[in-house]
């Protein structure tokens, strides 16, 4: 009886292991034409990564203006002054508190664009290009791991409200140089995006809602 046992066991431990993995169905020429035209987005991908530079590059030039500014360079102070559109009735030669605060934001602003372009690149390749397989990289960003259409809109929309946000306490702080009607006008394009934001997510969560039932 043992031996029957034993030989049984040697059968079934001979017998070879099943495969976890099966290999991918072939497509069809026009399904697999189809499916492949995804790579027709890495161009612009990659033309959003050349943006990410030149964002860079700006980020760069105004502080470097600003620390010359610090030191009482007049024609960087002049630039920070212009691009920031900082208007006074009197004229300013040196830094003042609004000034910075204003270039501040200006450099927040800058790493918050920056920070959606990061987020449309790497999610948008994963989601709708090909998998990165930064599964194991201890780099890898936390929201990629459960990131779709649905939740890389959200993201989107958070950050846009961000970026608004930014944009109309700048304004504010520099009122003096925009009429009533502009000021308005941000607010409600800035409330126009909050409920835009709330209306994406709702309906995300009712999406979901319904595929668990």
């Amino acid at each position: 009886m043992s031996r029957i046992h034993s030989d049984e066991a040697g059968t079934s431990s001979s017998k070879p292991p099943k495969a976890s993995h099966q290999a991918p169905a072939a497509l069809r020429p026009l399904p697999s034409l189809i499916f492949a035209s995804r790579w027709l987005q890495l161009p612009l991908y990659l033309g959003l990564i050349a943006a990410q530079g030149v964002y860079v590059w700006h980020f760069l030039l105004e502080l470097w203006h600003l620390v010359e500014a610090v030191f009482g360079n007049k024609e960087a102070l002049q630039a920070l002054i212009t691009n920031i559109g900082y208007k006074s009735d009197v004229q300013i030669t040196h830094l003042n508190e609004t000034i910075i605060m204003l270039v501040v934001l200006a450099l927040i602003d800058v790493v918050m664009i920056s920070n959606l372009l990061i987020m449309v690149i790497v999610g948008g390749y994963e989601t709708f290009v090909s998998r990165m397989g930064l599964e194991s990289h201890p780099d890898q960003p936390e929201w990629l791991s459960h990131v779709n259409a649905s939740v890389l809109k959200v993201k989107l929309a958070l950050s846009i409200i961000g970026i608004s946000s930014i944009h109309l306490l700048k304004s504010f702080i520099n009122a003096g140089s925009y009429e009533v009607q502009v000021l308005m006008w941000q607010t409600i394009i800035h409330v126009v995006f909050l409920l835009s934001a709330l209306a994406i997510a709702l309906t995300d969560k009712l999406t979901q809602s319904a595929h668990q039932h």
